[in-house]
């Protein structure tokens, strides 16, 4: 072998570690953030595939999803959501809490974010507008502020002689100020009194439920964090136990035997979110993208828990119900 073929067949060998590891990746990485525990609502990962699969990518074919669950502790999220931004994924998806969108923008300005709310995310400063998002991030918001008075309202519709209520709040998401206001807003309005319990985890829900009713609680609105939607069926397991008529934002709550929910659907904000996550990754960029919002709301009654519960649905709730089960 001549000298100048051993210094190129020599240099050739050096230079391959580095060129392999300049090589493009086979497969897109995602990182999706969710609060309540692993396992819980796993329809919704589901309703995420599907999205990504509509716009033509399949986990663990082109694209691999890193899940990661807070496990019912928000305070987990920057740990997380930091991990993720250190593993350097293609995008990183919120699903379904304001506060875990609000630590994947403080991690990050470059990663793109998708995040899937029930808040306003101009009012957290997640975007500039819905119409031009601006900046790295962008989603779909299941805007709940507004429907809060149209759960309070029904719930009382239901027990009309009812004066006093209640509304669960998880006190740290973000967005519990603004579900409170709200709530207490709907229950002046409509000239209830209202208490506000802050419970957290399963034993603490089942301890509030004989307190809120000694207190002369008649019925409970279940509120919209994502921890509550993950406990749906200990939840109206309690509400069972204590025969206390109650209304939450999903249609999962009286699948899982709570007596009905008024709200946009989670499952389709999901799907949703993994479309723009598909887009991004076929090229577009958030900042473009507008902030998407469902405008479709379901209104469930399981009429099995109101037997249970010896309450008479009225003809005319039944009528304007999208879905009633037996």
């Amino acid at each position: 072998m001549q000298r100048r073929d051993f210094i190129r067949l020599v240099g050739a060998a050096t230079a391959w570690p580095l060129a392999a590891r300049a090589q493009p990746r086979s497969k897109h990485t995602i990182g999706a953030v969710r609060v309540p525990k692993r396992g819980e609502s796993a329809h919704l990962e589901e309703a995420f595939r599907k999205g990504l699969a509509q716009t033509g990518y399949v986990e663990n074919q082109n694209v691999v999803i890193e899940w990661r669950y807070a496990e019912g502790d928000y305070q987990r999220l920057t740990g997380i959501v930091t991990e993720l931004v250190d593993r350097r994924v293609d995008v990183i998806v919120a699903l379904g809490a304001t506060t875990t969108a609000l630590a994947a923008k403080a991690a990050t300005q470059t990663i793109p974010i998708v995040f899937m709310l029930g808040s306003d995310p101009i009012k957290f400063g997640l975007v500039a507008s819905f119409g031009r998002p601006g900046g790295n991030i962008t989603g779909v918001s299941i805007l709940q502020g507004p429907v809060v008075t149209k759960r309070l309202d029904l719930l009382h519709q239901l027990i009309p002689t009812a004066t006093t209520f209640a509304v669960l709040i998880e006190p740290d998401n973000a967005f519990s100020e603004t579900e409170r206001s709200e709530a207490e807003a709907a229950a002046r309005t409509l000239g209830l009194e209202l208490h506000v319990a802050n419970p957290k985890r399963q034993d603490e829900i089942d301890a509030q439920f004989p307190d809120l009713i000694a207190r002369g609680v008649r019925g409970i609105m279940i509120g919209t964090d994502a921890i509550y939607l993950g406990l749906s069926r200990q939840i109206a397991a309690s509400a069972a136990r204590y025969a206390v008529p109650t209304v939450a934002q999903w249609r999962e709550y009286p699948a899982a035997g709570g007596l009905m929910s008024y709200g946009s659907s989670v499952s389709e904000g999901y799907r949703l979110a993994a479309t723009y996550v598909g887009r991004i990754l076929n090229g577009e960029k958030p900042a473009d993208m507008p902030v998407q919002q469902p405008t479709k709301f379901e209104f469930v009654i399981n009429l099995a828990t109101a037997k249970a519960l010896r309450l008479t649905i009225a003809d005319k709730m039944l009528a304007i119900a999208d879905e009633v089960i037996e």
